[in-house]
């Protein structure tokens, strides 16, 4: 890429921003589903690559078989959870759980945080790639949240897990692809950042849950979990990056325990009266009348749990025991590219393989496993019986639309960085601003990149390295300071990344509703950005 003459004025930087620009519109304005505005977007880019950015077929071709294998990495993630969720729903685990949770608290927002905040940034520090989406809305669910809610509140939830998650891989990729002159500095301030961010989601997640009154009253818990989640993996970086996430996840997960017999979480909320997330009615199971009634008795919380304890601990097994994750590491599956270029000299090197991954511990091959050994352990029980829908029906039914969406986004990223419009749109910005300006600019590259890509970790890969070029060449402007904003809002631009809603909508079986859950991630997402980049320049300045 060093060699390329990319054309960086404000024609060629206004039509790069086309295809995302028609792709927020028909989804949050037109709310048009995923699997048409995903199209319609690749579309755009193709065309705009093509006719603007002198982009040859082959390159096209390339960027469109890197972009499908990227989504079969994440779908397996998608159609495996989506497995999961059909067996569990089946087997009536849900209403188990439902009545359970109530057991264990009777106070619903301590719950919906315990779940949605807790849990799922615990999940993404052993397994992230939008498995955490995939478990925790359907828990979600279970509890009695509506489908969008439940989906927009496990991704603003545990967005700050995003970088030094499942094992700090984005922290990773961005020290492998950026001489980083004081890792130390960088990755403490990272984590002041996200510190940040994750308090404001689980202030999101109180307002969301039930407004004002909500947050008057969830107020002492978010503290309390975000010092412990924040302060622990700041301490950590002192230590071992790598384990931050985890580390702080599982101490704010056994924090709970004490935390529920607390009087104040341990009763209903008074005094909450508008609870817009939580549904009235009861969440159907796609069973049979005479399956349902065939029961001999209602599930225990430790069954219905199962599953999701055994996916926690054969995660935590594949994903963090050294000895292990060597020896299932040693299959890995990639596909061979070779090199390609643009009109303009964009230059993309050859691979062999692409984005190879370890088939035995992706986090797909946890799910499917776990729903396996649900879906046997439940029929031993008699919880589930064959009769009503099938089970592969449903699945197929229900992962189509979410595929081809999630295959479109993908696609639709591979060309635009293929063509050099991704960098155009990273360079114009760049170009123009100085050092201050830049520095609160810095996070909203992340959220771009996460954005097209889905990933705060291939973010970090794109951005991370122009990120210090500026650093460099802009007088005032501190590499540590702008690397760390990087991670930041590669972490936050995930929550409206297309790809990531689309997990949770395929995962709770409500295809469709893209459109109303990226609307009510937008503003989360702005209030996050704008805060982190007044941050960055208070880090920036000392």
């Amino acid at each position: 890429m060093d060699g390329a003459q990319l054309p960086v004025d404000i024609l060629h930087w206004l039509i790069a921003l086309l295809p995302i620009a028609v792709l927020l519109v028909l989804l949050a304005v037109f709310q048009w589903k995923g699997i048409e505005a995903g199209p319609a977007g690749l579309l755009a880019a193709a065309v705009l690559a093509l006719l603007v950015f002198r982009t040859p077929f082959e390159t096209l071709a390339v960027a469109a078989g890197k972009g499908i294998w990227d989504a079969v990495f994440i779908l397996y993630v998608v159609w495996t959870a989506l497995l999961l969720y059909l067996v569990t729903l089946r087997a009536g685990a849900f209403d188990a759980l439902r009545r359970g949770f109530l057991e264990f608290s009777r106070n619903e927002l301590f719950l919906v945080l315990a779940i949605g905040w807790v849990f799922a940034s615990f999940f993404q520090g052993v397994a992230g790639f939008g498995a955490p989406i995939a478990v925790t809305a359907p828990l979600l669910l279970g509890l009695g949240m509506r489908t969008s809610y439940a989906v927009i509140i496990t991704l603003i939830a545990h967005a700050w897990a995003k970088h030094f998650g499942t094992l700090a891989v984005g922290w990773l990729a961005m020290v492998r692809v950026t001489e980083v002159a004081d890792p130390t500095a960088t990755a403490v301030q990272t984590a002041i950042l996200l510190a940040l961010v994750n308090l404001l989601g689980g202030l999101g997640v109180t307002w969301m849950y039930g407004r004002r009154a909500a947050v008057v009253h969830g107020l002492p818990l978010v503290l309390i979990i975000a010092v412990i989640q924040g302060g622990v993996q700041l301490g950590m970086m002192y230590v071992n990056p790598v384990l931050s996430t985890f580390v702080a996840g599982t101490l704010a997960l056994v924090a709970l325990y004490p935390l529920s017999h607390w009087r104040r979480y341990a009763e209903p909320a008074e005094g909450i009266v508008e609870r817009p997330a939580m549904r009235d009615e009861p969440l159907e199971e796609p069973v049979a009348a005479e399956e349902a009634a065939g029961r001999q008795t209602q599930m225990g919380l430790g069954l219905a749990l199962f599953p999701y304890i055994f996916l926690t601990v054969i995660a935590v097994l594949g994903s963090a025991v050294p000895a292990i994750t060597d020896l299932l590491s040693q299959l890995q599956i990639g596909l061979p590219f070779p090199a390609v270029e643009t009109g303009y000299g964009l230059a993309i090197p050859e691979a062999e393989p692409y984005s190879p991954f370890a088939l035995l511990t992706h986090p797909g091959t946890f799910v499917l496993v776990t729903a396996l050994v649900a879906l046997v352990v439940y029929r031993l029980r008699g919880y589930y019986r064959s009769g009503g829908t099938s089970l592969l029906g449903n699945l197929v039914k229900d992962s189509v639309p979410s595929s081809i969406a999630i295959a479109s986004f993908l696609t639709m990223s591979k060309l635009m960085d293929h063509s050099g419009q991704t960098s155009i749109l990273a360079q114009g910005i760049a170009s123009v601003a100085t050092a201050p300006v830049y520095a609160f600019l810095a996070n909203w590259i992340g959220i771009l990149g996460a954005f097209m890509t889905s990933s705060s970790t291939a973010s970090n890969i794109l951005f991370s390295p122009l990120q210090s070029q500026a650093a460099a060449a802009l007088p005032g402007l501190e590499q540590s300071a702008v690397l760390a904003a990087q991670g930041a809002g590669g972490a936050i631009g995930n929550v409206i990344a297309p790809a990531n809603i689309v997990i949770g909508t395929g995962a709770v079986r409500s295809s469709g509703e893209e459109g109303a859950i990226l609307r009510g991630t937008i503003p989360w997402t702005i209030v996050a950005g704008v805060i982190t980049g007044i941050a960055t320049i208070i880090l920036n300045l000392f």
